[in-house]
């Protein structure tokens, strides 16, 4: 888990995470404590940064996947390529107010993440409806859950949005694009998913 921000009292709506008495503290640390609390069988390896060039491959090591939960194009672009690079899986995810979209990338099988979106939006500040991330993110969760174990149909090629205003869930079809500058030299690569996991 990396992040460089400390808790602020506009995450508490959405980083459940998070408590009114985590305000000013570091969000690994917070999220370290809650995680651990859950669950002391588990490690949870925290790191106190900020992504980017210098150290994304590092920081992805040698794990067996990305869960993208930026709130910036610039660095989910940086950890596509890192995906693309390793031939691990990206999971994708990102909200807007009442609306989401998910996808999961596998590199050299499916669609990059600048296949889909070729551009960044523009940079905004909008508002976060706190049930929003736990939709996508628990979309996301899903996904990697099914991954690890080898079953199911991954939202591979496949791009779904949710709008929460109206409750309802849609999917649009996505195509690698063989001039894509991140993946359209990639040649078809093997499914990386673990054998009976």
């Amino acid at each position: 888990m990396v992040d460089k921000d400390v808790v602020d009292q506009s995450n508490l709506n959405r980083q459940i995470l998070h408590s009114q008495a985590d305000i000013g503290k570091k969000k690994v640390a917070s999220a370290e404590e809650k995680l651990t609390a859950l669950n002391p069988d588990i490690h949870v390896n925290i790191i106190d940064t900020t992504i980017d060039e210098s150290n994304a491959a590092r920081l992805v090591g040698g794990a067996d996947g990305i869960v993208d939960a930026m709130d910036n194009y610039p660095t989910r672009y940086l950890l596509n390529d890192i995906a693309l690079e390793k031939k691990i899986p990206l999971f994708h995810g990102a909200i807007r107010g009442f609306y989401g979209q998910a996808t999961t990338i596998i590199p050299g099988k499916t669609a990059c993440l600048r296949c889909v979106f070729p551009c960044a939006p523009p940079k905004e500040v909008f508002p976060v409806i706190g049930a929003t991330p736990g939709v996508i993110g628990t979309i996301q969760a899903n996904e990697v859950i099914r991954y690890l174990l080898g079953n199911g149909d991954l939202l591979a090629n496949r791009l779904l949005i949710w709008d929460g205003m109206c409750s309802r869930t849609e999917e649009i079809a996505v195509a690698r694009n063989p001039r894509c500058p991140a993946c359209g030299n990639e040649t078809s690569g093997k499914d990386t998913r673990k054998e009976g996991a």
